[in-house]
């Protein structure tokens, strides 16, 4: 079967295939998978996690762009009925329609080059969303679970926080992909809250606030503010106007945009 069904991987799909087993085993104990749970697994490649997924969760549909893959994977798994395959796009598919009584579980080693508009096309999703486990590239971890005033702290960091838990778990080195990627890879989970601990009242006007804080984020709120609202009074921001963004904690980006919220309705 492995002779028949040789394929390499592709640049253009951003593929690396994870072959380390004391890594894949770490990432299944990591997801803990039961058979009653909704699993969708974004990206299987090969199958490697696929495999230890399946035989702890049966019922598993899994997102594959390259077509190429997809009749390994069919016949690799074709002892598993509850197994299916669906040729997409991840950035373009709609989650929303695995949906049914229970919560999704969704697992995936994202291509590098997508991973960030992947991870926000996936929180529109979020309410029907139990958690999620990615293998990403460490440097953007980092940035998920970063705190304020840290180098790696950004747009990327509140917006996640926002919606979820954020969680590193480990480091995962080249060495454990074919072909073996030029950067270091680590595993996080998120679990979109039920419950959010600040609302903002404009999400809209949330985004597009820490959006361009950060897009200057050596100048203080009174200047990073002014391309949005030239009109704003410095001094009546409930946040100290001489602060830099990253500073600035999820809570008080949230403060920022509900009085820009109340300032718009006014």
């Amino acid at each position: 079967m492995d002779n028949f069904f040789q394929h390499k991987a592709r640049k253009r799909f951003g593929q690396n295939f994870l072959v380390d087993e004391n890594i894949i085993e770490r990432i299944v104990r990591a997801v803990g998978p039961k058979e009653s749970d909704t699993l969708v697994e974004i990206g299987p490649g090969q199958g490697a996690i696929t495999e230890l997924l399946l035989k702890r969760c049966p019922s598993l549909t899994a997102v594959e762009l390259d077509r190429d893959l997809i009749p390994m994977l069919e016949f690799k798994f074709r002892e598993f009925p509850e197994f299916s395959i669906i040729e997409k796009d991840a950035l373009k598919f709609d989650f929303g329609t695995f949906a049914g009584d229970k919560q999704l579980r969704i697992v995936g080693n994202l291509p590098y080059n997508i991973s960030t508009p992947l991870l926000f096309h996936l929180l529109s999703f979020r309410g029907q969303v139990q958690d999620m486990h990615f293998m990403l590239q460490k440097e953007v971890v980092d940035r998920l679970s970063a705190t304020p005033s840290t180098k790696s702290y950004g747009r990327l960091s509140v917006m996640v926080q926002y919606y979820c838990r954020v969680q590193g778990l480990f480091p995962v080195p080249p060495q454990s992909f074919r072909p073996a990627p030029k950067v270091d890879s680590a595993i996080v989970r998120l679990v979109p809250y039920s419950t959010l601990p600040f609302t903002a009242k404009d999400e809209g006007l949330l985004e597009r606030i820490v959006n361009i804080a950060f897009q200057q984020r050596r100048k203080t709120l009174r200047n990073a503010l002014k391309p949005l609202f030239p009109d704003l009074d410095p001094e009546l921001l409930p946040i100290d106007a001489g602060r830099r963004p990253e500073t600035l904690s999820v809570e008080d980006f949230v403060k920022l945009a509900d009085y820009c919220t109340n300032l718009q309705q006014q």
